[in-house]
This record gives structure tokens, C-alpha cells and sequence, in this order.
């Protein structure tokens, strides 16, 4: 069996820029082991057989990023289209902006406030219920929009989202969350790149892999097959949980997974937008995205009859991660997995899944490009 520079554990965004730079960068040959039937990990998308509708098949993705490095890089594997991400909030079957503007407060609260008179507004409503040294989701949320907003789109939303009560969940899940006073509506408004790849994110992975030093194995969990049968020439870089990694050996960590739904309607339009939150706690789903609305250049399928909906459903699901539930007991325990990964030797890890935390892409990038940094140095030392 041939043997490999880099034996790569999962077909990610973290490790498709790394077999990217180690097979083009350093000439070296890589070998990906991938345990679903696709390469891209959540990022991936593809194409609906009864619409022609490109959906997200693990929820929508938007591109965003205003890290110089991170923009040359993406820059050379995919062109991005003019999309601009809108979230708006369903609650009592009205819809809402979010993040929280000058429009929410002014809906919500049936005024016609200036900026001022809103930041005036909003300062003396958190006074009366604010926290001086927040603890929790819950105590930081009401510092930030007042108990009224928290209890309308944020508590139930949280305790859909996270299977957890929000007292229960660390204050640092709510800073992504902006706030304005102003009718900005662009969530990701101060990047300087913000849109969907034009020809999808599938095209995106397979430009990342395209050079022939890189070979893929799909349908294969690294973790049921000998360790020795692959073993590279330098590194293995593992991109997946630790704690299966190590076969819960101080037990497992929590995480939140996510069911989708897909349906297909007969009419141009649903909703109007891609992505709708419901913070109503009787809607068992968290959103329901509408895909065709990332790509209004792709005209005849914009302006088509049909369209695709997709309820997202979150759950309790381990073997199929999403996001880290972020408490200091989990983290704790994630520690001590690092520590044994560390005394591995000629063994990494990284991405969203190994480091147990929640990465936008350009984090993602930015991350395999500083390995990738690290990696180069070894080994052009030792040739």
C-alpha cells in the first residue's frame, strides 16, 4: 500500500485547505479518510433534483470575512455572488429584525424613535432588570436588550436551540449577536467580503482538492479502521471529536445537532427571505430557510414556480456534531482529551469538531493557514 506524506481525518473546510497547501505549497502527497459520502463537511452543498435549487445541506452558510489573509486565499478558489445576509425573527407570528435595530424597537415597542431617543429608551428599560457582573446567557442577554426583547426572541429560541435553559449557559454564546440603533439590516455588515461562492460551495471544496497529490477516501471512519494501515510519512492532522477520538475515556462531551426537513412548494416564493428564526417555544423548529433566495443571479431558477423549504430541527444527537455546548465542565474535559492528543506524536488536530468550538469559516481558513505556517517551517527545516 502506497504510503502517504499526510494522512488528513475528515474532508472539512479546515483539512481541504490544508491538503490544498501541503499538495500545491509543498509538494507533498496527501491522503483524506472522510466518514460521510461527500467531501466539504457542513459547508457542503448540492443541487435539488426536482427544483435545481443549490441548498446548504447542513443549514445555510455565509460567507463573511475581513481577514486580509483570508480573502487572498478564498479569492483563488471561488467568486462570490452580491447576497447580503438578512435575519429576521418570527415571534407571535410577526416578523422582526434581528440583530436587534433601531426597526425592532420601534416594532416592538409601537414607537417612532430617533437613534437617540431609542439608545435613551433602551438604556433606562435594562436598567431595571440589569446585572452587574452577568453569570449566565440569560443575565448577559437582559444587560444587552432589556427583559422584554430577552423573553420575546432570545429565552425561548436559546432553550429550542441548546436543549438547555439559558441560567444554564455561559454568557458567551450571546456576543454574536449585535445590537443598533440604526435601520442597518446587514448582519455581517462591517466585513469586507460577504456573499455565497457563485457556482456553490461544492465547486469551492472541489477546487480546493483538485491537485492530483491529494487522493480522498469517502464512506470510511478512520476510527473503525487499523491506525497503522495508514500511517504517513509526517503528520496525521485529525479534524473530528476528541472524545470519540479516545473512545470517551473521561467521557463525552456535549453537543447540539440539527434535523432538517426539506419541502417542496409549488410557487415562486415562501417567505420572502432565506432564513426565518421562530422564538416561539410551540414551533418545535428553530428556522426555516429558503435557499433559492442565496442565489438571485441564477435568474430561472429565482423566478421559478417552485421553491425548496427546509426546517431545522435542533437535537440531542452525538454522532452527529454540530456546535459545542460551551459549559466549563465541558471545556474542562475537552482540556484534558487536548492533552492527550498533544502527547501524541506526529499527530494534530484542529477545526470546529477538535477543538470543540464554533468557528465561522474564515476562522476556519485562518486557522489551517497558520498550521499550515507551522507544518511549512518543520519541514523545510528538515529537507
Amino acid at each position: 500500500m502506497k504510503q502517504y506524506d499526510f494522512v488528513l481525518i475528515g474532508c472539512g473546510l479546515f483539512n481541504s485547505v490544508l491538503a490544498e497547501r501541503i499538495s500545491n505549497i509543498l509538494n507533498k502527497s496527501v491522503l483524506i479518510i472522510e466518514k460521510r459520502d461527500h467531501i466539504g463537511g457542513n459547508c457542503y452543498s448540492e443541487i435539488d433534483k426536482n427544483t435545481g435549487i443549490e441548498f446548504h445541506m447542513y443549514g445555510t452558510h455565509i460567507f463573511h470575512t475581513s481577514i486580509k489573509r483570508v480573502i487572498s486565499y478564498i479569492n483563488k478558489f471561488a467568486k462570490f455572488n452580491s447576497y447580503r445576509h438578512q435575519v429576521l425573527s418570527s415571534y407571535q407570528n410577526k416578523i422582526y429584525q434581528m440583530p436587534f435595530n433601531l426597526e425592532t424597537i420601534n416594532s416592538f415597542y409601537k414607537k417612532n424613535f430617533s437613534p437617540d431617543d431609542a439608545r435613551k429608551y433602551m438604556k433606562e428599560i435594562i436598567q431595571k432588570d440589569s446585572f452587574q457582573n452577568p453569570k449566565n446567557l440569560e443575565e448577559k442577554a437582559i444587560n444587552m436588550v432589556g427583559k422584554e426583547l430577552y423573553e420575546a426572541f432570545i429565552k425561548n429560541y436559546t432553550s429550542k436551540q441548546w436543549g438547555k435553559k439559558p441560567i444554564d449557559l455561559p454568557s458567551s454564546i450571546i456576543n454574536r449577536i449585535p445590537v443598533r440603533f440604526s435601520y442597518n439590516e446587514d448582519y455581517f455588515n462591517n466585513c469586507e467580503i460577504q456573499g455565497i461562492p457563485i457556482d456553490g460551495y461544492k465547486k469551492l471544496f472541489d477546487n480546493l482538492l483538485l491537485n492530483k497529490k491529494i487522493k480522498i477516501i469517502l464512506n470510511t471512519d478512520y476510527l473503525k479502521i487499523k491506525e497503522n494501515k495508514f500511517k504517513p510519512k509526517y503528520y496525521t492532522i485529525y479534524s473530528g471529536p476528541l472524545d470519540r477520538l479516545y473512545n470517551y475515556k473521561y467521557g463525552k462531551l456535549e453537543w447540539r445537532s440539527l434535523l432538517f426537513k426539506k419541502k417542496i412548494l409549488r410557487k415562486n416564493d415562501f417567505q420572502g427571505t432565506s432564513v426565518i428564526n421562530f422564538s416561539d417555544i410551540e414551533k418545535k423548529y428553530t428556522r426555516i430557510h429558503e435557499p433559492k433566495h442565496l442565489h438571485p443571479e441564477r435568474k430561472k431558477i429565482f423566478n421559478s414556480n417552485k421553491t425548496l423549504i427546509i426546517y431545522e430541527f435542533p437535537t440531542q444527537d452525538n454522532s452527529n456534531p454540530y456546535y459545542p455546548i460551551n459549559t466549563l465542565e465541558n471545556r474542562r474535559l475537552h482540556r484534558r482529551y487536548k492533552i492527550l492528543a498533544a502527547k501524541q506524536k506526529n499527530f494534530l488536530i484542529g477545526g470546529r469538531l477538535a477543538d470543540y468550538a464554533y468557528y465561522d469559516m474564515d476562522m476556519t481558513i485562518s486557522a489551517a493557514l497558520k498550521l499550515f505556517d507551522r507544518i511549512s517551517k518543520k519541514i523545510t527545516r528538515a529537507l
